[in-house]
């Protein structure tokens, strides 16, 4: 639990008094740590996601000594986009793309699909607008070296028990060596899924070239002094 009131605040681009009214209303996960507020990055990320809520552009600014994070374009390219993928349920879906996946031969594939599997038990990683975040919260290290995000575009929708009620269609698979990179991504993808020019390439089902052309728009968007201030 790392997040203030404030932080979550200024993440979540509203004020400290809605922070209080959500967590009172038991919308938004929230701990007491010494009669204070503390809230987990991973599920604050999750929800925000789940609520169609456009994180500050602020989550993207490294510490100091960390190191760079990769671009959501370069995790997509890692893991691939693929059409018309099969399915006729949650299940059979994941497996499909757990078998897409770019993997190295010593992961296990169908353990990874259980871990998949099994975070979808605890609640449903679609979005809405019939889109998924197939992820595990805790990140398992399957000797994946980078951030890869695999999206697969179904060949028919099927139920993911959406909160908005519409099946999903389109699904980013993400799978991160470490917990600091599998947020990073995480809230790259929340954020580009809330611009127009990328939303609309996702939702037409656009070329390989047009996806990772918007995506890389709204990277240049973020990098650009001042933005989002």
């Amino acid at each position: 639990m790392d997040l203030t009131v404030r932080d979550s605040a200024r993440l979540l681009k509203v004020s400290e008094k809605t922070i209080y009214r959500w967590v009172q209303q038991g919308k938004l996960p929230a701990y007491r740590v010494n009669e204070q507020y503390r809230f987990n990055r991973a599920e604050l990320l999750e929800w925000a996601t789940s609520q169609r809520i456009n994180v500050s552009p602020d989550i993207f600014a490294e510490p100091p000594g960390s190191g760079g994070a990769t671009e959501l374009s370069e995790a997509i390219r890692a893991g691939g986009i693929h059409y018309r993928v099969g399915g006729d349920d949650k299940a059979l879906v994941l497996r499909s793309v757990v078998d897409l996946m770019p993997l190295p031969d010593a992961v296990d594939r169908e353990f990874l699909l259980q871990v998949l599997l099994a975070r979808e038990s605890l609640g449903s990683t679609a979005v809405g607008n019939g889109i998924a975040l197939p992820h595990v919260r805790n990140p398992v290290v399957m000797h994946v070296q980078r951030p890869m995000v695999t999206l697969c575009f179904l060949e028919r929708p099927v139920d993911f028990d959406a909160l908005d009620g519409q099946p999903v269609h389109t699904l980013f698979t993400l799978l991160s060596p470490t917990v600091r990179a599998h947020l990073h991504t995480l809230a790259r993808i929340s954020f580009a899924l809330r611009q127009p020019a990328f939303a609309d390439a996702i939702q037409g089902q656009g070329t390989r070239e047009a996806i990772l052309e918007a995506c890389e728009a709204v990277e240049r968007s973020i990098s650009e002094p001042g933005e989002g201030k």
